[in-house]
């Protein structure tokens, strides 16, 4: 080594100021932003003129663009008959569920027509163009936050569009409920052949179609994703407890309770318990979407059940 680069080396550089140290015991469980139990009504959407209605916790989240979680960006979007609205959301998936209305989406692969309870994924692309043939409400998620916490931009499309429409939906629900509703789910999951670990909606999102038969409770369960869950349909007295812990009896300590309102959507926090209730006299669906897609690929979504 020559003696100018010795002394160089000798001397403090610019690329040391950003160098930082914790000790071990101090920072190992460090304090994030909490994630509460919060609820969308179906109000939001209820009438007004053509928006996009988004379900921005940047401030809890402590995130300096738009997030419902740390993985996801949902909300609704309203569309007057006659209308249109574009979306340009930088994300690697999509995900659209028809609340009402009928109408078309228009991206770079085509054209998708759809329907109430019809529900499509969308992947990376540039933007959307989605028209309205009827006065039309859509529930979206999809993984934006995830791309700019990484400061990425998608650089493949990782699938192509899907329609999952109404009629296949239900025709595969019957098959399901053919086999006995004495089980703690009676649903089906939504999932892309794309996708054969993980058996997932997308490569980052996971869908369930999850039917709650009248009268039925569906026992306590856990998982680390987080779940932003909307109401399809349901009837009065119909709710999900939602708590961090569960007592000797498997019953959820001090609850939140989350009604079931047809329209209406609420956010399950990770790793806490939630149990499903149906008081009413008719069934109701729930259609929760979960950042378990990447979650599961990373093997630590850690499903539990109470037994």
């Amino acid at each position: 080594m020559s003696a100018i680069a010795a002394t160089v080396l000798d001397q403090p550089q610019i690329w040391e100021a950003q160098a930082d140290f914790k000790e071990y015991m101090s920072a190992v469980n460090p304090s994030m932003p909490k994630i509460e139990v919060v609820g969308y009504p179906n109000t939001l959407h209820a009438d007004g003129p053509t928006r996009l209605i988004p379900f921005d916790l940047s401030a809890s989240l402590q995130t300096r663009y738009a997030a419902t979680t740390p993985n996801l960006y949902a909300g609704y979007l309203r569309i007057c008959a006659g209308e249109q609205l574009q979306t340009d959301f930088i994300a690697a998936s999509q995900m659209y569920f028809v609340i009402s209305g009928a109408g078309s989406t228009e991206m770079d692969f085509g054209t998708i027509f759809w329907k109430t309870g019809d529900l499509f994924t969308l992947p990376s692309i540039k933007s959307a163009l989605h028209q309205a043939s009827t006065d039309t409400v859509l529930f979206w998620v999809n993984d934006a936050p995830l791309m700019r916490y990484l400061g990425v931009t998608p650089t493949e499309q990782r699938f192509e569009p899907v329609l999952y429409t109404q009629e296949r939906i239900t025709e595969e629900l019957n098959k399901v409920r053919a086999m006995g509703e004495d089980r703690n789910r009676v649903g089906i999951l939504l999932s892309n052949p794309h996708f054969p670990s993980t058996m997932t909606l997308t490569h980052t999102l996971w869908s369930l179609y999850n039917i709650l038969p009248k009268g039925v409770v569906q026992k306590p369960h856990r998982h680390n994703s987080i779940a932003i869950d909307h109401c399809v349909s349901a009837g009065e007295d119909t709710y999900t407890l939602i708590g961090k812990d569960v007592d000797a009896d498997g019953n959820i300590v001090n609850p939140i309770k989350a009604m079931w309102v047809p329209g209406a959507t609420f956010i399950t926090p990770p790793g806490w318990w939630h149990s499903h209730h149906n008081h009413s006299g008719q069934d109701a669906i729930v259609l929760p979407i979960q950042d378990a897609g990447l979650v599961m690929n990373m093997q630590v979504l850690d499903f539990q059940l109470v037994k």
